[in-house]
């Protein structure tokens, strides 16, 4: 797990990011906005997801004083990032959900359904690889 605190000026608001390792070789399911029943769910199999979760907090640095003053503000957000192989087809399916809104994924970390945005989507055609990039803000 690694853990970073930015400096900054005084005041600021900084992140705390905490890295799970990653979860490879697992099946990874999405759904659109839309979907309502657990056939709306697409599986990719065999997918490389990892996580990264940053906690916001508030930094005011006194100059000429006797350090920081750090204060959590107690919001979160978490960035997946996965990875593997798909054929156009899923393309076409996960491209639709690209466009149409917030879609729902399958976190393996913690067993739950995770609504959020696509933050970026990456797709090699002749390779049949992709990436993606989840953001979630938990609160």
């Amino acid at each position: 797990m690694s853990v970073l605190i930015p400096k900054g000026s005084s005041p600021n608001r900084d992140l705390i990011m905490l890295q799970a390792s990653a979860m490879a070789g697992t099946d990874f399911f999405i759904r659109p906005a839309s979907g309502t029943s657990s056939a709306d769910w697409l599986r990719l199999p065999n997918a490389d997801i990892s996580i990264v979760i940053t906690r916001r907090i508030t930094r005011t640095v006194l100059h000429g004083g006797e350090g920081d003053d750090l204060v959590d503000e107690g919001a979160e957000s978490a960035v997946y990032t996965v990875r593997g192989e798909m054929g156009l087809d899923e393309y076409k399916q996960v491209l639709s959900m690209f466009r149409s809104g917030q879609p729902y994924i399958h976190d393996p970390f913690e067993e739950r359904d995770v609504k959020c945005v696509f933050g970026k989507m990456e797709y090699d055609g002749s390779e049949k690889i992709y990436t993606f990039e989840f953001i979630e803000d938990i609160r």
